[in-house]
């Protein structure tokens, strides 16, 4: 079945295990925003631990929101902040010159909407990885209604109203607070460069695997799915 997620930024190595595993997914960003969750955080791992990056965002207190209208608040300087957590992550990594670059310009450039900043960071991570999914972002709710494709522009379909049950359904399962849901293996443990210190530390941001690995970090990812 094909993955129906919810949007995240800078996914977890897990994201990217389901993407490299199959030929489609669809982010569904008409579902209603939910606090503490992978769409406004990412966790690096720094020299005290697990660093949980979190990004804040416009709302009306009390009010639901579909993910597709929720704005992005700068009132603080949050992506300077990620980026200097980053840098001082992973300034001592293998492979860090290769991808802090293009870290940079997709952190610090302005958006209005989260969902623009999370789909600039997933695609981010499958041009990193040469993945090729089809990723297909649902505007509207996917349960009982039609469904509406920004990217890419087709998407196939029996003129039947999509429902969950032609999806595994991921949206409220996959969730940094939860353990893995069934549908998802662990990725395995990789080098990583403060494990004398902490050991290995699971279910990081793609950064954390591409700046230990590298080009092998797509092997890595493969090596979970059997």
């Amino acid at each position: 079945m094909t993955p129906l997620l919810s949007a995240f930024y800078l996914g977890s190595v897990e994201h990217y295990r389901l993407l490299a595993q199959h030929a489609r997914v669809v982010i569904d960003i008409g579902e209603h925003y939910e606090r503490q969750s992978y769409r406004t955080r990412t966790s690096i791992l720094g020299p005290n631990g697990r660093q949980d990056l979190l990004v804040p965002i416009t709302r009306i207190s009390g009010s639901k929101m579909p993910m597709r209208s929720v704005g992005l608040s700068y009132a603080e300087t949050w992506p300077q902040q990620h980026v200097h957590a980053i840098r001082s992550a992973y300034g001592q990594t293998p492979w860090f010159i290769h991808y802090i670059d293009e870290i940079e310009m997709v952190v610090l450039k302005k958006y209005e909407r989260l969902v623009e900043l999370d789909l600039a960071t997933m695609r981010l991570g499958m041009k990193w990885l040469g993945l090729r999914t089809e990723v297909v972002v649902a505007e509207e709710y996917v349960a009982g209604s039609p469904m509406a494709v920004v990217s890419p522009p087709t998407v196939a379909t029996d003129n039947r109203p999509p429902t969950t049950d032609n999806y595994a359904d991921l949206r409220s399962s996959f969730h940094p607070k939860k353990i893995l849901p069934p549908e998802i293996t662990p990725v395995p443990s990789y080098p990583q460069v403060f494990a004398d210190r902490h050991g290995f530390v699971p279910r990081l941001s793609i950064i954390d695997l591409v700046m230990n690995c590298g080009p092998e970090a797509r092997s890595v990812l493969s090596l979970s799915m059997g």
